[in-house]
């Protein structure tokens, strides 16, 4: 396992880069091998110790993000919901990962402190409403005037320039992302 632990306007001391990289160490318990990267980042924010954990799994992307008022806190909680999403989607990422040979490993979904007669509800997700609508191309300052005026938060459309089916989108920081698949 390599994980990568970065600072964004904060000085990541020694015990905090250990505490990290203990801390998402446990994630490989749920994973059989060791093809997993992970890169943690903290930074401070407005008073608020953030911390987000990507970890790249064989292909597969876990991700998790927390705020809190203390930067061990923000770990424990970024890496809490890394493993609720494994808890979750067991079965879809088990799906995916026998595509290339590795499993999760079962044993660990029992809850600490969990009796054996209990289990993990797994919620399905649903798809509850399906739209269709006619892309005419547009270039990306378009598209974001378009998802503007529609109060979106994101909008799907053709680029103009290069054919493709492109995505804007509004970041958190109040400005705007554009994602182009690769195919």
């Amino acid at each position: 396992m390599e994980i990568t632990v970065k600072g964004k306007n904060v000085e990541v001391t020694r015990a905090l880069r250990d505490y990290a990289e203990k801390k998402v160490r446990k994630i490989q318990r749920f994973f059989e091998g060791d093809m997993i990267d992970a890169q943690v980042t903290m930074g401070i924010e407005k008073g608020l110790h953030i911390v987000e954990v990507t970890m790249q799994i064989n292909g597969l992307l876990l991700r998790g993000e927390d705020k809190t008022g203390d930067m061990y806190a923000s770990v424990d909680g970024a890496v809490d919901k890394i493993e609720r999403q494994i808890r979750k989607y067991k079965t879809r990422i088990n799906r995916r990962l026998r595509q290339i040979g590795t499993t999760l490993v079962e044993a660990e979904f029992v809850p600490e402190g969990a009796g054996a007669a209990e289990t993990i509800e797994e919620e399905e997700a649903r798809i509850v409403r399906t739209k269709r609508f006619a892309m005419k191309p547009m270039s990306a300052p378009e598209a974001v005037m378009q998802m503007e005026l529609l109060g979106h938060d994101f909008y799907v459309f053709s680029n103009a320039e290069t054919e493709e089916v492109n995505v804007v989108y509004r970041r958190r920081d109040g400005n705007y992302g554009l994602i182009e698949p690769e195919f």
